[in-house]
């Protein structure tokens, strides 16, 4: 698998970050985590197959985590010639059906009629959907809104755990446990912490807990980036890190 990290920022506005938005792809898989504000452009700029995304898989309903749903299937719809004709796979928890008709109610009735067959799925946590090319997700609740959802994607021996938003859960470091490479939140200092979000000292208890073979931080608030987050992670968890930028990218 592929990942890259399109938008490693939040909704507090910087020019460096974009809202959440991460590409994974495998054999004839490209799935979208989140679509952010942001995101399209970034889609852009670094030159990545947006045309010829699959499935676009949300964990809350955020608007720094689908700001930018609306503009990405207007692309398919406006922005190629021919337009897009093939399918999508819209997954996320229970309510992403609902707010796609709220959506369309705001932006038209090509946000669910967009001229290519777009499937909206309600993932339910705990059951695998099988994707393509023997590519895997499924979805865990954890706490931060009433439907918030992390992400495992699955291809072969290969595992990478995407938290999305979420406060400190033993639960999802259990379910996480081993795997290839965890992608998770980190969006504020410890000086500012809240039960909805991790703070760095949380992540390093999280990774500690979890044991993957390389930690990815994300979703930076700016308050947390005049602190030292390697150290503070380092207290706890000792494998590889690294402070994802957008347009970072690793294989795995």
């Amino acid at each position: 698998m592929r990942l890259t990290t399109l938008g490693t920022g939040t909704i507090a506005l910087s020019p460096g970050r974009s809202c959440a938005g991460y590409l994974v792809e495998h054999a004839e898989v490209r799935l979208l985590l989140d679509c952010g504000s942001g995101v399209t452009r970034r889609l852009a700029e670094l030159a990545l197959p947006w045309p010829a995304i699959t499935h676009v898989a949300l964990t809350h309903f955020h608007i720094d985590h689908h700001g930018d749903l609306p503009t990405l299937i207007f692309a398919w719809k406006y922005g190629l010639l021919p337009p897009r004709s093939a399918p999508l796979d819209l997954v996320g928890p229970v309510g992403t059906a609902d707010l796609m008709q709220r959506l369309a109610a705001a932006h038209g009735t090509w946000v669910l009629e967009p001229g290519f067959p777009l499937r909206v799925v309600e993932i339910a946590p705990g059951a695998p959907l099988a994707l393509a090319g023997g590519v895997a997700l499924e979805a865990l609740k954890v706490p931060h809104t009433a439907e918030s959802v992390a992400y495992s994607v699955t291809a072969g021996a290969h595992r990478l755990v995407y938290t999305g938003d979420t406060g400190f859960d033993p639960a999802l470091a259990a379910w996480a446990r081993g795997c290839d490479l965890l992608l998770c939140e980190c969006s504020l200092p410890e000086a500012m912490a809240i039960p909805e979000h991790l703070t760095p000292e949380r992540c390093g208890e999280l990774a500690e807990l979890a044991s993957p073979r390389r930690l990815v931080l994300t979703h930076f608030y700016p308050p947390v980036e005049t602190v030292d987050i390697s150290a503070a992670v380092a207290a706890r968890y000792r494998g590889p890190l690294v402070v994802a930028r957008d347009g970072w990218q690793t294989d795995i």
